[in-house]
């Protein structure tokens, strides 16, 4: 039961820490961080990770061009879409 609350706290924690920082493009003064915002953050990193693993399988030869090691590449790929 402690692994199940751990993950569940650590989804909360996410959503909280996505809601509290806004979008670097956004006037301060007239943003309000809502689930429109969280939902197109998860929605940008889901894309990156898939896009990712595109380029791993079908170009791996390119992953150390873009500064990456195939080790970080696993590392990012293995994460949920709610984690940075």
């Amino acid at each position: 039961m402690k692994t199940m609350l751990d993950t569940i706290s650590g989804f909360y924690g996410a959503v909280r820490l996505d809601l509290s920082e806004p979008r670097a493009d956004a006037n301060l003064a007239e943003h309000r961080p809502g689930l429109f915002d969280l939902l197109s953050a998860w929605e940008e990193r889901a894309r990156f990770r898939h896009e990712l693993a595109i380029m791993a399988r079908e170009t791996p030869h390119l992953i150390g061009d873009i500064g990456l090691t195939m080790d970080l590449v696993r590392d990012e790929l293995a994460k949920p879409l709610w984690r940075r």
